[in-house]
């Protein structure tokens, strides 16, 4: 567990995609940006298999687990699960516009219980001695009003709760897919900066269509931290100059050749235990983002890591041919 860590930049929680693999990878990149798992509901936590659901790799620290629920009691027994297993904070879901999230009523339509919200975070406080945030929208469906935000984070805050992630669109429950809502409804960054501005007490993290070191620049002037959500996965060696650029230096840069050298072991040892190798390679597809030869990376591990047996010798034949097709100037 790392009791001392900054939220400067995150990279954000993302269904189907930031599993402990995507972590592991990412952590070679950056060794002080804050990682979140995907969002775990408490209720499968409770009912389900907590080694799988909450197993991580020890190099992944600092090491946020999100949490989605409605239930404070059920939040609290899931959030000290999070504890016993090493979590270095533990984050609410009140964002997620999914429609099973939805029906469970948990997610972004918590931000029209913000009461609610205020006792599940006062519940998981109570038994945790980490940090305990919150995840949010500005905003649900046509409702653009700063007096919305304005409440609901006032009323969270009288738990106790000291950070908000603000995910600066609004989530529009209806006509919309998930995909659709990280996209269409636009962002209003000025809202989450008069937050800031109004609450200085609150460490407030901005969250949003962030791709750029210039764009992150800009950002800091006004909140504490961003975070970073698709470029991230798409593009992840975006990650690998932020130790250099907002933590001291303390991270030489690497390159990306050396990031898939060091994976290496790792995937050996995971294949030693029976997962696929197709689980780890999908997210280092966007490794060699806009260099030439990435699409021929790309096309090997699409192509072989899939096959049943595939092993070491795919990321072998892929390095290669990525390597031939940079030397020889091949995009």
């Amino acid at each position: 567990m790392n009791s001392i860590f900054s939220r400067k930049v995150c990279v954000a929680p993302m269904m189907d995609w930031t599993d402990r693999h995507c972590r592991h990878f990412l952590r070679l990149l950056s060794k002080h940006t804050l990682l979140y798992t995907e969002m775990v509901t408490s209720k499968a936590l409770i009912h389900g298999d907590p080694h799988r659901l909450l197993q991580f790799n020890n190099n992944e620290h600092p090491l946020a687990l999100q949490l989605g629920g409605n239930q404070p009691d059920e939040l609290a027994t899931a959030a000290k699960l999070g504890v016993e297993w090493g979590y270095d904070e533990i984050n609410l879901n009140v964002g997620c516009p999914s429609d099973r999230v939805q029906h469970g009523h948990f997610g972004a339509c918590l931000m029209l219980q913000p009461e609610l919200v205020r006792d599940c975070i006062a519940a998981m406080q109570a038994v945790v001695d980490v940090p305990v945030t919150v995840k949010c929208r500005i905003g649900i469906d046509k409702q653009e009003s700063y007096d919305f935000l304005y409440y609901f984070v006032n009323t969270v805050a009288a738990s106790g709760c000291k950070t908000f992630i603000i995910h600066a669109r609004n989530a529009w429950l209806n006509g919309l897919s998930p995909k659709e809502n990280r996209t269409i409804p636009p962002l209003r960054y000025d809202l989450v900066y008069r937050l800031k501005a109004e609450f200085p007490e609150l460490e407030v993290i901005i969250n949003g269509g962030i791709k750029t070191y210039a764009e992150i620049e800009q950002h800091l002037q006004h909140v504490d931290g961003v975070m970073l959500g698709r470029e991230a996965y798409h593009n992840p060696y975006i990650l690998s100059e932020i130790d250099r650029r907002y933590y001291n230096g303390q991270h030489l840069l690497v390159t990306r050749e050396k990031i898939v050298e060091q994976m290496l072991p790792y995937i050996q040892q995971q294949l030693q235990q029976d997962i696929y190798l197709k689980h780890i390679t999908r997210h280092m597809l966007g490794l060699f983002q806009g260099q030439k030869g990435a699409k021929h990376w790309r096309r090997i591990l699409s192509e072989e890591a899939v096959k049943p047996n595939a092993g070491m010798e795919v990321l072998q034949q892929a390095i290669s041919v990525y390597l031939t097709a940079k030397q020889s100037n091949i995009s």
